[in-house]
This record gives C-alpha cells, structure tokens and sequence, in this order.
C-alpha cells in the first residue's frame, strides 16, 4: 500500500514539474526539503502528531520554506498534509526522484569493491556503464566490502553484474556438493 501512495503522489509531483518546466527546480527543492525533514527529526513528529490540526501543519510547512520552495511544491506539500500522506513523504520524493532521473537519463550505479579504487578505474567503470546503457550520465556511489576478496559487484536499478571472488567461490562450492 505505502508503495503504491508514493508512486501515486511521486508520478503526479512528476506530472506536475513537467507540466510546469520547471523539473530541475522541483528536484532541487525535493532534495532539500528531505534534507531538512531528517536534519530535524521534531519537524516530522509535529507532521505526524494525530492531535494537531491539518491546517496548522500546512501553516507551519508553509511558514518553514517560505521563499525557499516554490508555490507548487508548497502547494504539493499541502495536499500531502491534508490527505494524511506526510508519513509517506520520503517515499514519496524517492520515487519522484527516481521518474526525474529516468526522464533525463541519469542512471544511479552503486559501485562496491573489496579495495577503494583509484581516480582512474573509477573513470574507466563509469564509461563502461556509460556505454552499455542508455544513460547520459551517471550519479555513482562506492563503497568497499573487503568479504568480496577481489573483483566488483556493479547495480542500477534492478540490473546485478557480480564478478566478485566471493560470489565465484560460493558458486563453485554449490557445484562441487
């Protein structure tokens, strides 16, 4: 159910930004505004609370990022609050990020190797991406898992490429028994 609301509000968020041409802003402001959410954690319990009303919390979201968002993810903000959808706001701006990527075609790769890799095979690992996918850049994340022994395991989006010596190990024990 929590999936199919942030779908829901991610796509019309989506719909809207398009609708306006104004897509890069509206990523911008989703990004700070999940920023501000988790650096203030009382913010989200005030969000949440049963008890307040939903106009003083539109009120209160409009008085925090006034003159920092725009009128329509103001707006966006609101109708999240009055539709009791603010418990699925980072869900929701997820899934808008993820359509905002898609459209233009920047690929999110998560990069994990058993040793932090030089300037150079990094470069050499996004080109590769690059050219195999459709994708016009990339926004690339690493991180080190010394258990692979060797080798990389390389995700974007549900696509898996696993040339590490663990996984090798694993396999060839399974056709051994």
């Amino acid at each position: 159910m929590a999936k199919q609301i942030s779908q829901t509000y991610g796509n019309a968020l989506f719909e809207l930004a398009l609708e306006q041409n104004n897509l890069d802003q509206m990523m911008q402001e989703a990004v700070f505004i999940r920023q501000c959410l988790e650096e203030n954690e009382d913010l989200i319990k005030v969000l949440n609370h049963p008890k307040i009303p939903k106009d003083e919390k539109i009120t209160l979201l409009e008085t925090v990022f006034k003159g920092q968002v725009s009128d329509e993810m103001s707006g966006f903000l609101a109708v999240l609050i009055s539709k009791d959808r603010q418990g699925g706001i980072f869900g929701i701006f997820d899934y808008f990020m993820h359509c905002a990527r898609e459209y233009k075609k920047i690929g999110v790769l998560y990069v994990t190797s058993a040793v932090t890799l030089s300037a150079v095979q990094k470069e050499q690992i996004e080109a590769r991406v690059l050219e195999l996918t459709g994708y016009v850049s990339l926004e690339v994340k690493y991180e080190v898992d010394e258990s692979l022994i060797g080798g990389l395991v390389l995700r974007i989006n549900d696509r898996v490429v696993d040339s590490s010596i663990k996984t090798k190990l694993t396999n060839m024990t399974k056709s051994l028994i």
